[in-house]
């Protein structure tokens, strides 16, 4: 019986052949390539903080708002900026105030002295005396200098008081989406303390972890194919980022992958594969 099906048997023709190695050399590549689950990330996200302390007095956007470079987020309360300003203009009043005084104490003297210079040329005053107004109109031009040095040291501190006022008013770094809020409006603004996080979508990767074992079949600049099933997307991306340091419970590298799309629905934490070749 098997002799039979044997001999029914026709031996494969030419065209055959070839279509059963392209099918083999396929199902190789296929084999070969490596599918990664990863995730959308951005690779531009801030922590936005205050640079000082103080009750918020106003927050203009909400979780998920997408704002534009230099819009505002929150202000801060100016009360102890107010104060330090009255201070300092205080301190600035002050200081011209001592100028004014030693100027006009100057030219007094200059003008007293130049008449017992001629006093003095008809002896009707003594050398004694000029000497002491020329010491004195020395004294006065050099305390007309400190002075001097001090009204401006009080404006530069004005306009470093002046440079404060911005910082209460926090803006946007740049264009993105607000992915968290951790304040509201009477709660204390603390430096340090992260108040809003900022994606930027104009600058999307995806994170993916490879294993040890296939970590050398990729290098930095490699070609990927990207795919975020959800969207029906499918580019090519580079492997932009390498990590060198590897997870110790799964043995795996973690990778970063550029890749473009013009489509603005793609958001950070969406699902996405990555085909090795």
């Amino acid at each position: 019986m098997i002799s039979n099906k044997l001999q029914c048997m026709k031996p494969l023709n030419g065209f055959s052949k070839k279509l059963l190695i392209l099918i083999a050399l396929g199902a190789s590549l296929i084999a070969q390539s490596i599918t990664l689950s990863g995730t959308v990330i951005s690779d531009n996200k801030k922590m936005i903080t205050s640079r000082f302390m103080g009750f918020v007095t106003e927050v203009k956007v909400s979780e998920g708002d997408f704002v534009k470079k230099g819009e505002l987020l929150y202000t801060i309360d100016s009360k102890e900026i107010d104060s330090a300003m009255i201070q300092v203009q205080l301190g600035i009043s002050q200081a011209q105030l001592s100028l004014q005084m030693y100027q006009n104490q100057y030219t007094n003297v200059k003008l007293n002295l130049e008449r017992h210079k001629r006093l003095l040329a008809k002896d009707m005053v003594s050398k004694f005396e000029v000497e002491n107004l020329s010491l004195a109109e020395q004294n006065l031009a050099n305390m007309i200098i400190i002075a001097a040095k001090q009204v401006e040291q009080a404006k530069a501190q004005l306009a470093e008081v002046k440079n404060q006022y911005k910082y209460l008013n926090i803006q946007a770094p740049n264009s993105g989406v607000i992915v968290a809020k951790n304040i509201k409006v009477g709660e204390m603004a603390m430096p340090g303390m992260p108040a809003i996080i900022l994606s930027d979508l104009s600058n999307l990767k995806i994170s993916a972890e490879i294993a040890e074992t296939d970590l050398g079949r990729i290098k930095h600049g490699s070609r990927v194919t990207v795919n975020i099933p959800s969207l029906n997307i499918k580019s090519i991306g580079k492997v932009s980022a390498i990590i060198p340091s590897s997870n110790p419970m799964t043995h795996t590298f973690k990778i970063k992958i550029s890749f473009k799309s013009n489509n603005k629905s793609v958001y950070p934490g969406m699902y996405a594969t990555i085909v090795i070749p």
